[in-house]
């Protein structure tokens, strides 16, 4: 029985997008799937249609791609369009239509935080601002410029003016650790870093520049960079300028300086966009690698299941996304299947170093109003509630961690009114059937609750929402169009009805990343082969000629990092050492949720301390984040490794999960004997969190 039923599908966008297909090409499709098969098999008259129909600005030209390539061949895609993505965001210029709202947690100090507004006018005027510093600070396309901030106005301002003028964005998150965001900026060499003096959270205020300048050290003193800065102060104001370097940049003084300068616009005052190829590179987002797990309804195009990260791989990669792909998947999604309107406001619970911000950034382009929010979504369960009564908030994004938490303590429909509320959107793990049920009879009985999944290697979904369609417990509503997603078994083999399987994608799509970083152009050629080999070994590997993509819950090569770095037996200094390391999660909540569990090897005779725990999960919280640290740390006598020498995450995951050892395959690893000693563990593991 459906919980949600569309009330006339018929003019729904999906619909009426359908009957353009029909009358442009001679079809009687009729129903979501038959649109859906059509989508996949005909991937050039698909999106050349979407591009028409969602009207993108920009010379689109006569190619779309080559249909007979496969995936593992990354084609180009409309090699003869010139488009900018932030021109698209900012077609609305209406000084009556808000663009961006920012909200901030409440502290002691600041009970009533002012919830900020920009208008289009507003926000055309301050990235118009922006693009005019930018050239006259000597940025040029193919410049990164990075963030190192929170989710706020000036954030969002900065991204845009930076695709305005073809820089590529590279953006983390303000909690994360200057050692993480050191590893991140190392690679991509910005020219200039945008950062806030502090955040809030848990109702307290975190001074941010301690965090900038140990970045700033590092970078200077171990990849020889000296980025230029610029502070975006807090609106609690908490740092003076006796606290930063002289060099350092204030927003407003940036913000002056193009207004003084007016450089990159038209004699109108217009910005003159850099219409650039639709491969171009728009930003970079950093994933340490999943594979992804589902279960394909065939009949439905639907996945019947939510999707289940098992993390396969240890090699952080800074992934280049083209601006045309982010473009023209946002416009498919939000237009389209999502059917957005100008007069709905978009939340979505998200850092700034989480795809779901440059998700919710790509909602512009209907001229919609966002919401930016900074703080904890959960130390008061009730103020994110408030904020759509107050702020009439109609498509609420979150994460099935959020709503698995918020079902525990608060029932919002208990407190509040909720009667603007047309979609939610969870992401970021499964979301379990009696998540349903918590929405649908704590929330709101009216809405349409979306698990959409996709992934920071695409930064947009393969499955998720469509507003033709019913919506059913602990199910996707359906594949995505264009997306030929399927499910395959380990041996390559399409998965039966309920079978888990892998999943992949058969045809190219647009937001394909355009490679790693470097890209040709940007590294020496031995760089460019490596990162292009990264690309195919991460993506087409396991699976010939699809694309087999991965998802980030927690990046494994992040905290193995820490360990080599501070643990490893060439840079420790006291009697503890490891040797070796796994990392992986296990579920919990019912399936809702995962726990991060890291197994360690120490020198012979060596045991596992109080100390060097306390030790262990202090330098991970330190120079990751909060959310790396493990829950669990264990001693183990040995580290499973295939016979080709590559850590086993997956089958240990498997096995702590409730596998049994049998399920794995002995002929492929180099000392299958360690397994049983996983199993005991994995039972002990289980009965804690039963």
């Amino acid at each position: 029985m459906a919980l949600y039923t569309p009330p006339s599908p018929e003019n729904t966008r999906v619909y009426e997008f359908m009957r353009r297909i029909n009358a442009d090409h001679g079809l009687a499709l009729s129903s979501y799937y038959d649109l859906y098969k059509w989508s996949t098999q005909n991937i050039d008259h698909f999106w050349s249609a979407v591009w028409d129909d969602t009207g993108i600005v920009g010379d689109k030209g006569g190619h779309v791609v080559d249909t007979s390539a496969a995936p593992p061949e990354n084609p180009p895609w409309f090699t003869e369009a010139k488009v900018n993505y932030a021109e698209n965001m900012l077609s609305e210029r209406s000084p009556d239509k808000i663009a961006l709202i920012q909200a901030i947690e409440p502290e002691p100090k600041h009970p009533n935080p002012d919830v900020r507004r920009v208008s289009y006018a507003e926000l055309y005027a301050m990235v118009s601002d922006l693009v005019s510093a930018f050239l006259a600070h000597g940025l040029q396309p193919g410049d990164r410029i990075a963030s190192y901030s929170s989710n706020c106005i000036e954030n969002v301002a900065a991204c845009l003016a930076c695709a305005a003028i073809g820089c590529i964005w590279v953006s983390a998150a303000a909690d994360f650790g200057a050692e993480g965001v050191f590893e991140r900026l190392e690679q991509v060499q910005p020219k200039l870093v945008i950062s806030v003096d502090a955040v809030v959270y848990n109702a307290k205020i975190h001074p941010h520049i301690p965090k900038l300048k140990d970045l700033l050290a590092k970078l200077s003193e171990r990849a020889r960079l000296e980025p230029e800065v610029v502070i975006i102060r807090h609106p609690f104001t908490v740092s003076s300028r006796d606290e930063w370097d002289p060099s350092w940049v204030d927003w407003a003084d940036l913000i002056a300086e193009g207004q003084e300068r007016k450089l990159g616009r038209t004699p109108e005052g217009e910005i003159e966009w850099r219409r650039l190829d639709f491969n171009w590179p728009l930003w970079i987002l950093f994933s340490s690698g999943t594979t992804v797990c589902v279960k394909v309804d065939q009949s439905k195009a639907a996945p019947s299941s939510s999707i289940e990260g098992q993390h396969s791989r240890d090699v952080r990669r800074p992934i280049v996304h083209r601006a045309g792909g982010m473009l023209i998947q946002a416009k498919k999604e939000f237009v389209i299947c999502g059917d957005l309107q100008p007069d709905d406001v978009f939340f979505y619970y998200t850092t700034t170093g989480w795809m779901m911000w440059n998700f919710l950034v790509g909602g512009l382009t209907v001229g919609c109003t966002l919401v930016l929010y900074d703080g904890s979504p959960l130390y008061d369960p009730s103020y994110l509630w408030h904020l759509v009564d107050d702020l009439g908030i109609t498509i609420f994004g979150t994460s099935a961690k959020y709503i698995d938490q918020l079902a525990k303590v608060y029932k919002p429909a208990e407190h509040h009114n909720l009667s603007t509320l047309r979609h939610i959107y969870s992401t970021g793990s499964p979301l379990a059937p009696h998540l349903f049920d918590f929405v649908y009879e704590h929330i709101s009985p009216h809405v349409l609750l979306a698990s959409i999944t996709g992934g920071t290697d695409i930064c947009s979904l393969f499955a998720g929402m469509c507003t033709a369609l019913p919506v059913f417990r602990g199910e996707i509503q359906c594949r995505l169009l264009g997306m030929a997603v399927e499910a395959f078994t380990p041996a390559g083999t399409p998965a039966g009805p309920d079978q888990p399987g892998e999943l992949v994608c058969l045809r190219p799509f647009p937001c394909m990343p355009a490679g790693f970083w470097p890209l040709p152009g940007y590294g020496s050629p031995e760089a460019v082969d490596a990162a292009r080999k990264r690309y195919q070994d991460a993506y087409f590997s396991e699976f010939k000629g699809v694309w087999n993509p991965g998802g980030v819950r927690f990046g494994s090569a992040e905290i193995y990092d820490v360990i080599e770095h501070c643990f490893a037996p060439s840079t420790t200094h006291t009697a503890h050492t490891i040797v070796d390391s796994l990392v992986v999660g296990q579920s919990i909540a019912q399936g809702t949720d995962e726990r991060v569990i890291l197994f360690v090897k120490l020198l012979e005779g060596q045991v596992l301390t109080e100390e060097l725990e306390k030790r262990i999960k202090a330098e991970i919280r330190a120079r990751r984040s909060a959310r790396h640290v493990p829950a669990r740390i264990i001693q183990v006598d040995d580290i499973p490794y295939t016979v080709n020498m590559k850590r086993v995450e997956v089958p240990v995951k498997k096995i702590i999960n409730g596998a049994p050892v049998s399920s794995v395959n002995p002929a492929t690893l180099r000392n299958p004997e360690c397994l049983a000693a996983y199993e005991a563990i994995g039972k002990k593991l289980r009965a804690e969190v039963a």
